[in-house]
């Protein structure tokens, strides 16, 4: 639901998270790019975080008490046998995230800020557009004489 990186997720801290203004902070010694990147949360970020309130007093995500530090490793691998699921690593999560914010109509700039991506050119290479999705601008052509 935020297009987080694995590491901004596993080291998620409550000292970052503000429920009641709905954004969690990333610091910019945890950011790729090497800037902050505030990160609004949507309903359903909200739940996640919701019910990880009082299970651990630092990190957000943990297990038996302890952060998590490598979510997908062998019962992320099982679960994805289990599924069917093939060639997927957790990184294509990102890239469904933001071919779902672009599919949808979240401006390419509105994206950038939002995946604390540092130039549009990166952001371009996780936004993947379906054929579908564009079909519905070719109207925009049609009626105009003279074109190719």
């Amino acid at each position: 639901a935020t297009g987080l990186r694995l590491s901004n997720i596993t080291g998620l801290q409550w000292q970052c998270v503000n429920l009641e203004k709905e954004i969690v902070w990333i610091v910019a010694d945890d950011a790729k790019a090497g800037k902050p990147i505030g990160v609004p949360l949507n309903n359903d970020a909200l739940a996640v975080l919701k019910e990880q309130l009082g299970k651990h007093a630092s990190f957000v995500f943990t297990f038996r008490g302890k952060p998590i530090v490598c979510p997908n490793g062998r019962a992320w691998r099982n679960a994805l046998k289990r599924a069917g699921i093939k060639n997927f690593r957790w990184h294509d999560l990102r890239h469904t995230w933001a071919t779902r914010h672009v599919t949808n109509g979240t401006p390419p700039h509105v994206l950038q800020q939002l995946g604390g991506w540092s130039s549009y050119k990166s952001m371009q290479n996780y936004a993947h557009l379906y054929v579908e999705h564009t079909k519905r601008y070719t109207v925009n052509v049609e009626g105009i004489e003279s074109v190719c």
